[in-house]
C-alpha cells in the first residue's frame, strides 16, 4: 500500500505542478504577442487529456495487465495500422515536416506514444509462451515483428520516441536473459559501424560542433539549447520567483513542451530543480520496488520495463535542457505539454498499480 501512495502522490505532484507550469507559460506568451487568445485553452487541453488519460488506465487497471499481455501482438499489428494512416492525407496530421499524429474530432493523437506501452506487452507475450531455449531464429522472428511499427516511427520522422522504444527493448532482452550474442554483439557492432559512418558525413560534425558550442547557431539548431542554458543559469540557487521567468517570454521556444523545465528551473532555481528530480526519483524507486515484488515474470518484465520508460524520458528531458545531451524531442513525463504523451503516462501509472495489486493479493 505505500508503494502505491508513493506512485500516485508523486504522479499527481508532477501533474499539478506541471499544469502550473502549462499555464504560466501560456500566459506569458500570449502577453508577449498580443495574442487576442483565452490563455487558459492549453491548460484546459492538458486537463482533458489528463482526465482522458485517467479514465484509460482505470479502465486498463481493471483489465489486468495479463489480459493485456495475452492480446499484446493484436495491439501491437492494430498500431502498426495507424502509424501507417498518418501519412494519409485527410486523416493524418503534419507538422513541421513530420507526421507524427491522427486528427479525431479536433484533438490530436500520437499512435507512437502507445508503442512505448504495447512493444513491452508484445514482446512478453512471445517471450513467456517460449516452453524451450530460444533459439537464434526464433528470436529473429520475433525481433522483424516489433521492429516493423519501430520503423514506421522512424519514417515519420520520429528519432526520439524510436530511440527510446529502441531501448526499452534492449532492457527487455537483459531482463529475460536473451543470449548476448543474439543482439549485443551484433548491436555493438552495427553502432561502431553507424558512428563511423555518420562521422564522415560533414551535416553530422556541424550537428556535433553545435551540440558541443550551441553559440556558434544561435539563429538555428543552437537557438534553444543556449535559451535553455540562459533561463536555467538565471534561477541561480532560489530562482526568480513563481511567475518572474523572462525566457518564456519567446525567447525560448517549445517552452510548455519539450523545455519546460527550463523555465521552471529559472522560476524555482537550483533547489527546485532538486526537488523535481527527487520526486522522479520516488517514482523510479517505487516502479522497482513494484517489479522486484511481483509474482510472475510478466509482471516483472513489465513493471521495470514501464518504470524504466519514465525514468529515462526525465533523464532525457533534464539532460536535454542542461545541455548535457542534444537537442531531441522528449517530453518530461507528467509535466510538459503533449497529450498523446501525458494520456500514455497515466496509463503506465495504473498498470503498475495493478501490478502491485496483484502481487499483494497472492502474496497474502
Amino acid at each position: 500500500m505505500r508503494i502505491q501512495l508513493l506512485l500516485v502522490s508523486s504522479s499527481l505532484l508532477l501533474f499539478s505542478f506541471g499544469l502550473l507550469m502549462v499555464y504560466n507559460t501560456t500566459s506569458a506568451e500570449m502577453m508577449d504577442r498580443f495574442i487576442d487568445a483565452k490563455t487558459h485553452a492549453p491548460l484546459i487541453r492538458q486537463i482533458v487529456y489528463g482526465i482522458m488519460g485517467l479514465m484509460a488506465g482505470f479502465s486498463l487497471y481493471h483489465i489486468g495487465y495479463r489480459a493485456l499481455i495475452e492480446k499484446g501482438p493484436f495491439l501491437c499489428a492494430f498500431m502498426g495500422l495507424l502509424l501507417l494512416l498518418v501519412f494519409v492525407p485527410g486523416i493524418g496530421h503534419a507538422m513541421n515536416g513530420s507526421h507524427r499524429w491522427l486528427n479525431l474530432f479536433g484533438y490530436t493523437f500520437q499512435p507512437s506514444e502507445c508503442l512505448k506501452i504495447i512493444i513491452p506487452l508484445a514482446y512478453i507475450h512471445w517471450f513467456v509462451k517460449q516452453t524451450k531455449e530460444i533459439d537464434f531464429i526464433s528470436f529473429i522472428k520475433m525481433l522483424l515483428f516489433l521492429l516493423t511499427p519501430i520503423v514506421l516511427v522512424l519514417i515519420e520522422p520520429d528519432n526520439g520516441t524510436t530511440a527510446i522504444l529502441l531501448m526499452a527493448l534492449i532492457v527487455l532482452f537483459f531482463l529475460s536473459r536473451i543470449r548476448l550474442m543474439y543482439w549485443a554483439l551484433p548491436l555493438c557492432i552495427v553502432c561502431v559501424m553507424g558512428i563511423a559512418a555518420a562521422y564522415q558525413l560533414p551535416y553530422v560534425k556541424s550537428r556535433i560542433q553545435v551540440y558541443l558550442h550551441p553559440e556558434l547557431d544561435l539563429k538555428g539548431k543552437g537557438h534553444q539549447p543556449h535559451q535553455a542554458k540562459i533561463a536555467a543559469g538565471s534561477g541561480q540557487c532560489w530562482g526568480r520567483g513563481l511567475g518572474e521567468s523572462l525566457q518564456k517570454l519567446s525567447y525560448l521556444p517549445e517552452a510548455r513542451s519539450d523545455y519546460i523545465a527550463a523555465i521552471y528551473a529559472e522560476e524555482m532555481g537550483f533547489v527546485g530543480m532538486v526537488a523535481l528530480i527527487g520526486v522522479y526519483a520516488t517514482f523510479t524507486f517505487s516502479g522497482i520496488a513494484v517489479a522486484l515484488r511481483a509474482q510472475d515474470r510478466e509482471g516483472f518484465l513489465l513493471a521495470a520495463t514501464l518504470t524504466f520508460l519514465i525514468s529515462i524520458q526525465a533523464f532525457l528531458n533534464l539532460g536535454i535542457v542542461s545541455g548535457l545531451l542534444p537537442s531531441k524531442g522528449t517530453t518530461l513525463p507528467f509535466f510538459s505539454q503533449g497529450g498523446s504523451s501525458l494520456l500514455v503516462n497515466w496509463v503506465i501509472l495504473f498498470l503498475l498499480l495493478d501490478i502491485s495489486r496483484k502481487s499483494v493479493r497472492e502474496h497474502v
